[in-house]
């Protein structure tokens, strides 16, 4: 790598956002950290913006053997009515986030976190949300026995990963089909650009 040039991290291990990041055509590498995702925030975007920097931190702070590592880190969050929907704890949980969910239009929001050296060693962070509203239709019991039987909300904000079978109750979206899945990746690409200038790719 030539010097001052960043390496690309990713502080995720989704095989969702690696997807998502690889369309970009730009190496990168994988470092994650555990970290109790909470927050005292109280809004929603607040929320996951905070967690997706606390995410960014932890991973930095593993980053050591990395060349000038430029960590890019996301949460998402499911919200309805002022009510946030982590993951499930368990089929039952998801049972009922997705009835609750059923007939209704919620918002999935992402928050991300940059974090790097500038030329001056100094370290800075640039964070950023999107927001996307999602329309269920009604889930008929027949329905959502096949899509938990599937496993798929297992592991997913809101119990459901817009990209798998939950697109049988999925009726409308209304922004960012990226954002649902939890990397939007073309709003990461626009902020890219403002902190890095139009030609950002020559940084990486």
């Amino acid at each position: 790598m030539e010097s001052g040039k960043f390496t690309l991290v990713l502080g995720s291990q989704s095989p969702r956002r690696k997807q998502l990041l690889s369309w970009i055509n730009i190496p990168f590498q994988i470092l994650t950290a555990d970290l109790d995702e909470v927050s005292t925030e109280s809004d929603s975007e607040k929320i996951a913006v905070d967690i997706a920097s606390q995410k960014a931190h932890a991973v930095f702070a593993k980053s050591s053997l990395v060349q000038n590592p430029f960590i890019i880190s996301s949460d998402t969050i499911v919200v309805l009515n002022g009510v946030l929907y982590a993951k499930p704890a368990d089929k039952d949980d998801a049972r009922r986030i997705l009835n609750e969910l059923a007939g209704q239009t919620h918002e999935v929001i992402t928050g991300v976190s940059f974090l790097f050296h500038d030329d001056n060693k100094k370290l800075h962070e640039h964070t950023f949300y999107d927001s996307t509203e999602v329309t269920f239709t009604e889930i008929s019991q027949e329905l959502m026995d096949r899509y938990i039987e599937t496993g798929d909300s297992m592991d997913k904000a809101g119990a459901y990963g817009i990209q798998g079978p939950s697109l049988t109750f999925i009726s409308k979206l209304n922004g960012s089909y990226s954002n649902v899945v939890g990397f939007p990746i073309d709003k990461i690409l626009s902020e890219l650009a403002i902190i890095l200038g139009d030609d950002w790719r020559k940084n990486f």
